[in-house]
């Protein structure tokens, strides 16, 4: 898609939206002449306010997405073309500014008494029973709601290894969507460690503040071991939600992709490119589920067993690629779904008209997929990881749910039964007479999203570990008669 300005092949997107404040020369066509201008830039102009109409000039604000830095400035460069530019917004940093997340209280401290019971001296009567008692925390304090989003910044999204400082405003995000959309409350954790264990004593160490740990942008292969670990050293669910959150979301997506195109899972052939933490799980969601053909790729070519191969590269080989095919393009050749969890580049898009008829692609890298849907077939049905194109495949589909089910279920770690129950939940959340190219996937605006996973998550749980009959003698006291 290049285009005069040198853009290349990355649309305009969301990530770069900025209002350009314009001031020109009245004009009875001045409107169109500046939405004119953007687009013959390659930009795409998604607002247009008319601020001022002054003897001096017009004063107008397009907003407006590009696809870079550059790109912004080469739109506003067309616009001097038409107009003296005031002044350009950065609205993605404009959202930012002051951060995204703020703790609110729940009770009100209006007097002194007030302030008795929340602190100093009645507080310490709470701190006392939770210390005989330390289960009672979870009706006592905020641990039943809370989740640590935990991260030491070694993968921030598909950036690379930017630090824990770098990693906060993605945290942050997080924090606010599992609050937003669960009623969770979520405390971004950024943690300045520099060696795998380092790391897995910092979660460790701050665990008892909460019910739940997500993992998040954790490099591999350090992220397996620190969730493994993790979850052998506490009580409380421990996610890597780039692994499992995804794998969730993808495989919903395959089982709504498979009701369109009149496919059984079990007769797929898939292929997939990148075989870093969310593609190791995806890859072992998909055998898990009886795919019988699976072909994995990552820098190296086709997953091997051999020697210098990584332990979960050769886990994965071993039970993938029967026809042990080794070139990328050979094994696109009639596969009937594609999955990139790698970059743009890593597959020419030329390869995957030699997929089967009705294929189904799944681009999932960010910000810029791996393919966009102009290069493929009319029919091809396609999902991105990106909130401004159709079918969104995006960990938000899950986390928020999942967490809240299995605190709801003061489950005390992740089971399988768990993640099939999220994906079966996500994916009945599209109805036959939703489905189709544009909507394989719910949006995550849907509440009923959020609260079916949540509800499948808990239900998961407690099928595999019943509760055992209340027992009066141990129930929290909310008040004892005198003797």
């Amino acid at each position: 898609m290049a285009n005069s300005t040198g853009v290349g092949s990355v649309p305009p997107g969301a990530s770069y939206t900025v209002t350009v404040r314009v001031l020109a020369p009245p004009h009875p066509a001045l409107l169109s002449r500046l939405a004119q201008a953007v687009t013959s830039a390659g930009g795409v102009v998604i607002g247009m306010d008319l601020v001022e109409v002054a003897a001096a000039g017009t004063t107008v604000d397009l907003t407006l997405q590009a696809a870079s830095e550059e790109h912004v400035a080469a739109v506003t460069k067309a616009l001097e073309s038409q107009s003296r530019v005031r002044h350009v917004s950065d609205r993605i940093f404009l959202y930012h500014l002051g951060g995204k997340i703020e703790v609110t209280p729940r009770v009100a401290v209006r007097t002194r008494q007030d302030l008795s019971l929340a602190y100093t001296p009645g507080v310490g009567r709470v701190a006392s029973a939770i210390a005989r008692r330390p289960a009672d925390a979870w009706a006592l304090t905020a641990k039943g709601t809370s989740v640590a989003i935990a991260t030491d910044g070694s993968a921030v999204l598909g950036l690379g290894a930017l630090g824990p400082l770098a990693a906060l405003p993605v945290m942050e995000g997080k924090a606010l969507i599992f609050k937003h959309f669960a009623g969770v409350n979520a405390y971004p954790i950024c943690l300045d460690t520099h060696s795998t264990e380092a790391l897995i004593d910092a979660v460790a160490a701050i665990a008892p503040g909460f019910g739940g740990i997500n993992l998040e942008d954790i490099a591999a292969p350090a992220c397996f071991e620190v969730e493994a670990q993790l979850q052998r050293r506490l009580d409380i669910p421990v996610f890597h939600d780039d692994q499992h959150g995804t794998a969730i979301v993808v495989m919903a997506a395959v089982l709504n992709a498979c009701r369109l195109t009149a496919r059984d899972l079990r007769d797929l052939h898939v292929v997939l490119v990148g075989c870093g933490a969310a593609g190791t799980a995806i890859a072992e969601a998909l055998l898990d589920a009886g795919v019988p053909d699976l072909i994995v790729f990552d820098r190296g070519g086709a997953l091997t067993e051999g020697p210098g191969s990584p332990p979960h590269h050769s886990r994965i080989a071993a039970r993938s690629n029967p026809r042990r095919i080794t070139t990328l393009r050979s094994a696109l050749v009639g596969a009937h779904l594609f999955i990139g969890t790698a970059l743009r580049g890593s597959v020419d898009p030329a390869w995957l008209a030699d997929m089967a008829k009705r294929p189904v692609v799944f681009a999932l890298a960010n910000p810029d997929p791996e393919v966009f849907a102009e290069e493929l077939a009319p029919d091809t049905v396609i999902a991105t990881g990106r909130s401004d194109f159709p079918n969104q495949i995006n960990n938000s589909l899950c986390f928020p749910g999942f967490f809240k089910g299995a605190l709801s279920a003061r489950a005390s770690y992740v089971t399988p039964a768990m993640k099939q129950a999220a994906t079966r939940a996500i994916a009945a959340c599209v109805t036959d007479e939703e489905l189709g190219l544009g909507v394989i996937v719910p949006s995550m605006f849907q509440p009923k999203v959020h609260e079916q996973v949540a509800a499948a998550v808990a239900e998961a749980w407690a099928s595999e570990h019943p509760a055992p009959p209340a027992d009066p003698a141990t129930a929290f006291p909310t008040w004892t008669e005198p003797q």
